[in-house]
C-alpha cells in the first residue's frame, strides 16, 4: 500500500467512523434533553467529515487517471477493495465507540449549554480537566447491550433491511461510479455523475423510511413512553445494519461498476 492509497483509507475512515457517531448523539441528546444542541454541537464533526470527502473526491479521481495511463487498471480494484475495508473498519470501531463517545458528548452538550462557546468547548477539551475526563469516559460496550441487540423489538425486519440498503448504497457509491468510468473511459464523466444519483435513492431510503422512526423514538424517549435502554438497543442494532452495509457494498461494488458502466453509454 502506497502513500496515496493510505491517505484515501485514511480519509475514508474518518467519513464514515464519524457518520457511525452520529448515534451516540442521539443518545447524548435523549440523556441530557438537549437534542437540539446535541446535533448543533455534531455538526462541529460533520464539517471534518465533508471536508476529508472534499479531498478524498480529486485525491481518488487522480489516482484513477494514472491507472488508465499507466495501463495499471486491474489494481483499481484493489484499492476500492481497501478503501471499503477502511469503511468497515471505521463503522466497526464507531459502534464500539458508542458508550465512550455518548459520555464524552453528553458533557460536551452540558459545558456548551453554560458557556455558549465552541470556542471555550474546544479549549476546554485540552486542559487538563477535559483529557482527565476524555480518559475516564472510555468504556467498552456492556455485553448485555449485544445480547440484546438480538431481542430487540423496537425495529422491524424490513426497517433493518432497508437500512442495510441504504448503507450499501452510500458507501459503494462514489467508489462503483468512479470504477465504472475506469472500465469505461469514453464515458466516465458520465459515469461519474451517476454516483448523485445512487446517493440520491439512498437518501430517499434514509429520509422517508429510518430517519422518521428513529426520530419518533427519539421523541418517545424523551416524553417517556419509551425507556432508554430499549432506545439503546435500536441505536445499537441500527449501528450494526451499517457495518453489515459496508460488506454488502463490498460485494456489490463490481456488479454496481458493471451496471452504471452500460446506464453511462446508454443514457
Amino acid at each position: 500500500m502506497d502513500w496515496s492509497l493510505a491517505a484515501l483509507c485514511g480519509l475514508t475512515f474518518v467519513i464514515h467512523i464519524i457518520g457511525t457517531l452520529a448515534y451516540a448523539v442521539r443518545i447524548a441528546g435523549v440523556r441530557t434533553r438537549r437534542i437540539a444542541v446535541s446535533f448543533a454541537l455534531f455538526n462541529v464533526l460533520v464539517l471534518v467529515s465533508r471536508t476529508s470527502n472534499s479531498f478524498q473526491g480529486p485525491f481518488l479521481a487522480k489516482r484513477i487517471e494514472q491507472a488508465l495511463h499507466g495501463g495499471a487498471l486491474g489494481c483499481l480494484l484493489s484499492d476500492f477493495r481497501w478503501m471499503l475495508l477502511s469503511a468497515t473498519a471505521a463503522t466497526v470501531i464507531g459502534t464500539l465507540a458508542v458508550p465512550s463517545f455518548q459520555r464524552l458528548f453528553s458533557r460536551a452538550v452540558l459545558h456548551f449549554q453554560v458557556h455558549r462557546s465552541i470556542p471555550k468547548l474546544l479549549v476546554h477539551g485540552f486542559t487538563k480537566g477535559g483529557l482527565s475526563f476524555t480518559r475516564d469516559s472510555v468504556t467498552a460496550p456492556a455485553a448485555t447491550h449485544l445480547r440484546n441487540v438480538r431481542m430487540t423489538r423496537e425495529l422491524s425486519p424490513s426497517l433493518i433491511a432497508l437500512n442495510i440498503g441504504a448503507q450499501a448504497l452510500v458507501t459503494v457509491a462514489v467508489f462503483a461510479s468512479l470504477y465504472a468510468g475506469a472500465l469505461n473511459p469514453a464515458y466516465r464523466v458520465t459515469a461519474s455523475m451517476l454516483s448523485s444519483v445512487i446517493n440520491g435513492a439512498a437518501t430517499i431510503l434514509l429520509f422517508v423510511f429510518i430517519d422518521p422512526h428513529l426520530s419518533i423514538m427519539t421523541d418517545d424517549v424523551v416524553e417517556g413512553r419509551t425507556s432508554e435502554a430499549s432506545f439503546r438497543r435500536a441505536v445499537v442494532c441500527l449501528a450494526g445494519t451499517r457495518i453489515a452495509g459496508t460488506l454488502v457494498a463490498q460485494i456489490a461494488l463490481v456488479p454496481a461498476a458493471l451496471l452504471i458502466a452500460f446506464a453511462a453509454s446508454w443514457i
